[in-house]
C-alpha cells in the first residue's frame, strides 16, 4: 500500500512540474521594453556586499539583539 502512495504522489509531483514548465511562457528578455533605462551592472565586489555579507550582518544584528534584549529567566 505505501508503494502505491508513494508512486501516485511521485506522478503528482512529476506531472505538476511537466505542467508548470509547459504552461510557463518564455521571459522574452532579449527584447527590450520601450521604457526600459537598465543602470550600471554591480561589480563583484557589490554583488557580494548585497546579497551575502548583508543578509549575513542583518541575521548577526537581529540575533544580537534579541539575546541582549531576552527579559526571560535564564533556566539552569
Amino acid at each position: 500500500m505505501d508503494k502505491k502512495n508513494a508512486l501516485r504522489a511521485g506522478a503528482v509531483a512529476a506531472g505538476t512540474t511537466l505542467m508548470m514548465l509547459l504552461m510557463s511562457s518564455p521571459a522574452l528578455a532579449a527584447i527590450p521594453d520601450d521604457g526600459d533605462d537598465p543602470g550600471p551592472g554591480l561589480s563583484v565586489a557589490e554583488t557580494l556586499g548585497l546579497y551575502v555579507v548583508a543578509p549575513i550582518a542583518l541575521f548577526l544584528v537581529i540575533t544580537g539583539l534579541v539575546m541582549v534584549l531576552d527579559k526571560s529567566k535564564k533556566q539552569s
